[in-house]
């Protein structure tokens, strides 16, 4: 059998076109297709408004950059994620206060927050960043009650789940990064999510000032606006205001992006079959002591399973060209983390699911052969 891996691209020669396009064109950076992107993207999730950027990383720096983390201000985050969802709040000199997962989701426990807030009498806690882990979208209605009550933003770190949704309280959709509870939300278009331009990220919002900001943090602070220049106007003239970064994405990545968002939907629905067949097989098997759920609205970037000897069967997989992998070994355990005082036993949930959690193939292209083939063998290694 060939390699498989947990996930993998999907390019068509229609996205060779749609680059070889941009290639042929004026604009290499900078050009239309970085504002046509921005507008099916926000059209696709609900948005009113989207900023493409290089990154998930770099939208999760200008997030917080926009909402101004300062030193001395503490965010709270989950710990099963990766690092970025918690860095940006240190490139900014905030603190990071990790809470437990909700063993049954892997997502934020709103009940661990609401403790964490309670506690925080000083008022220093000014955000949270919930994360759509493994596609699954958080109740961010319920979150933004809380918030509200404590008066804090949210950044919604929807990279694992555009397309997907949560039913809120009156019985409606409601799709992740749509801006409707969250102050802002970021995706990532890396090469193993759902839509892949290599690279790349987007901030969505509702919040005009927050999307003007976010516009000029992107281009080394460099005030976009003509009519909000302070000293000149002329046409040749640009003015920095503020520090900001070079986070743009290039016209070569959105047209692979906006290629790719076009069979975004299909994805999605072949990312619910694969895991269907995953959950129906493996929810009577005694070996198996957790597993992502088959709920409506998930999208799936992750099928993960909770085994024992779980580094074990990593190993086994990969000697058959099985690439699982692990997600995540948690954040507040890295040793960067460490040196702010988190230990072991702090989190105990997530500490327990990083014990036993493997991610499996999960990718549109993966053919039913191989599906059956990884989890052939995972019956074989239990069994042995």
């Amino acid at each position: 059998m060939k390699k498989i891996p947990y996930g993998r691209q999907n390019i068509t020669d229609e996205d060779i076109s749609a680059v070889v396009e941009v290639l042929k064109s004026d604009y290499l950076t900078q050009g239309p297709k970085i504002a046509e992107f921005e507008e099916d993207f926000a059209a696709y999730v609900g948005s009113k408004y989207a900023v493409a950027v290089s990154n998930g990383t770099a939208a999760l720096h200008l997030n917080a950059m926009a909402l101004g983390v300062k030193p001395g201000d503490k965010v709270i985050t989950t710990p099963i994620t990766f690092v970025a969802s918690a860095n940006c709040v240190r490139y900014c000199g905030g603190e990071l206060i990790f809470a437990d997962i909700d063993p049954d989701t892997y997502l934020l426990d709103i009940n661990k927050v609401r403790e964490l807030l309670e506690k925080d009498t000083d008022k220093e806690i000014k955000g949270i960043i919930p994360v759509n882990f493994a596609g699954r979208v958080v109740d961010m209605e319920a979150f933004r009650v809380l918030a509200d009550e404590y008066g804090c933003w949210i950044i919604e770190d929807a990279c694992h789940s555009p397309g997907g949704y949560f039913i809120n309280s009156k019985g409606k959709k409601v799709r992740s990064g749509s801006g409707r509870y969250a102050d802002l939300a970021i995706f990532s278009f890396h090469p193993v999510k759902h839509i892949a331009a290599g690279e790349g990220g987007m901030i969505t919002t509702n919040d005009e000032e927050l999307y003007k900001k976010i516009l000029n943090l992107r281009t080394h602070g460099i005030q976009q606006d003509f009519s909000k220049r302070i000293y000149d106007d002329s046409l040749w003239y640009y003015e920095m205001q503020e520090l900001g970064y070079n986070y743009r994405l290039t016209d070569i990545q959105a047209a692979l992006g906006l290629s790719q968002l076009k069979r975004a939907d299909e994805g999605l629905v072949r990312r619910k079959e694969i895991a269907a067949t995953y959950y129906n097989y493996f929810k009577n098997k005694d070996y198996v002591k957790g597993q992502s759920k088959v709920i409506e609205g998930h999208a799936y970037h992750l099928y993960v399973i909770e085994v024992e000897q779980r580094k074990e069967l990593h190993a086994y997989l990969r000697d058959l060209n099985i690439y699982a992998q692990i997600h995540y070994v948690p954040t507040h355990l890295m040793p960067y983390y460490r040196d702010f005082g988190w230990k072991e036993g702090d989190l105990p949930n997530a500490e327990a699911y990083y014990g036993r959690c493997i991610s499996l193939p999960v990718f549109p292209t993966l053919t039913q052969e191989e599906q059956e083939f990884v989890i052939e063998k995972i019956d074989v290694f239990f069994k042995k």
